[in-house]
């Protein structure tokens, strides 16, 4: 049976190919479909900035290939997380 984090692994993974693919390369997302994966899958995170997946895009595309690869990808899952970790830990304080 897999651990929580081996799963959490999985789910990533999944998610990444989901999406990725669906108009070209398997192995990257391009614009139009990292704006399908954030706004399934990221909803509660992100705002509602016509801008904002420009935005992200430009972050993530680090080397400028106008698609985001699985390890630009995983940049964002995880500076996500740390926010959110961050989040819960600023909440914590506020609450004691």
């Amino acid at each position: 049976m897999p651990s929580q984090l081996e799963r959490a692994m999985d789910a990533l993974i999944t998610v990444f190919y989901n999406y990725s693919g669906n108009d070209g390369d398997k192995h990257k997302l391009n614009k139009g479909e990292l704006k399908q994966l954030l706004n399934s899958e990221l909803t509660d995170f992100l705002t509602k900035d016509p801008l904002l997946v420009e935005k992200i895009m430009n972050d993530l595309d680090s080397n400028k290939d106008n698609e985001v690869d699985f390890n630009e990808f995983v940049v964002l899952v995880a500076a996500l997380t740390v926010a959110c970790n961050d989040f819960f830990q600023e909440q914590q304080k506020k609450s004691k």
